[in-house]
């Protein structure tokens, strides 16, 4: 049998992928969630890949808190720390509070408990925004510059995050190790409806929203985003950063189009016009989401997954198949059609 894994956020999108993941590779998990009534849903769900057994377990913590963590790392030779805000809010604190303070809280207690290695889940939203426009693709060693241009306070977030965890370990760390994964963005099945995160986008296509604002951005897998946490997780090496991208920058419109084409007659509310910039920009006066967008328009970041292939034997799936994996998902899980 394998290592005892802890994964943080077990509720989540992401979270469910790499329990399933770790469970299907020999590994015992112990998932945190704020509310222990949950458990059974993520244990649901996940049943939906691989039969848990008595190998899935819950504890209780909180990313605002520092009671539950002792108790959660306490035995565990890994921890996966997937766990993060995603939410759309004008106040930057609401997101960027928990990102910080969490990913500290999960190191500090991660090192006394006398775990070996961290891998924390970042986002190329610590890598590549605050940059003028650029051809060629972003790498590892590109960070974003939050005093520069505009960006979401998620996109904040996550690079403030990753910034503190990184300065965590070489100030405090004694001997645990960091990995980072920085996915694009995420898509591809969803363990179940409670947990379908990115897939809103997917579904606000299908409902038929009136037009595709210009908004570009790479694709991956989640199935590849957990694949990618376990190889770092056991890879000789760590102290490193991992991009995970399987796509060229794609528009809303490209992904308008491929959903008509894998779904014919379903798909026939998918917008088929783009939406001009300054309705986005209204819009975005009274909808936070939309708002969160504005940064976005017209921007089309790259970025590089060669490191996760040439060092970790890393591959993703093609775009096409991860959003005909979505739509099929939302299907199955009643959430359209």
């Amino acid at each position: 049998m394998g290592d005892e894994v802890l994964v943080t956020g077990g509720t989540g999108y992401v979270a469910g992928w790499c329990i399933a993941e770790l469970l299907q590779n020999g590994h015992s998990v112990r998932a945190t969630v704020r509310d222990l009534a949950k458990g059974q849903a993520v244990r649901d769900a996940v049943s939906r890949v691989v039969d848990p057994g008595d190998r899935l377990e819950f504890v209780t913590a909180d990313l605002m808190a520092d009671d539950g963590w002792d108790e959660a790392v306490t035995g565990c030779q890994h921890v996966l720390h997937v766990a993060s805000p995603l939410t759309a809010t004008r106040d930057e604190q609401q997101v960027i509070r928990p990102a910080v303070d969490g990913v500290v809280r999960v190191l500090r207690a991660s090192r006394d408990a006398g775990v070996r290695r961290v891998v924390y889940t970042s986002s190329c939203g610590a890598v590549y925004y605050g940059h003028r426009p650029r051809k060629e693709p972003f790498d590892e060693s590109d960070w974003t510059d939050i005093e520069t241009g505009k960006m979401s306070a998620y996109v904040k977030s996550k690079a403030l995050a990753e910034r503190a965890a990184w300065k965590f370990i070489e100030d405090e760390g004694g001997g645990l190790e960091l990995t980072t994964i920085n996915p694009t963005g995420i898509f591809g099945p969803a363990l179940s409806a409670g947990a379908v995160s990115s897939l809103g986008l997917i579904k606000r296509l299908l409902d038929g929203m009136p037009a595709c604002p210009d908004v570009w951005m790479c694709v991956v897998d989640v199935r590849d985003v957990a694949d990618l946490h376990l190889r770092a997780m056991t890879a000789p090496v760590a102290g490193q950063r991992y991009i995970a991208n399987s796509s060229d920058p794609l528009s809303m419109l490209d992904i308008a189009r491929e959903l008509r084409e894998i779904l014919g007659e379903k798909a026939s509310r998918v917008p088929r016009r783009k939406m001009p910039d300054w309705t986005v920009r209204l819009l975005g006066r009274f909808n936070t989401q939309m708002n969160d967008l504005v940064p976005l328009l017209g921007q089309r970041r790259n970025a590089t997954a060669a490191k996760a292939q040439r060092e970790l034997g890393w591959h993703g799936r093609s775009w096409q198949e991860t959003v005909m994996a979505s739509a099929q998902s939302l299907i199955d899980l009643g959430e359209f059609g």
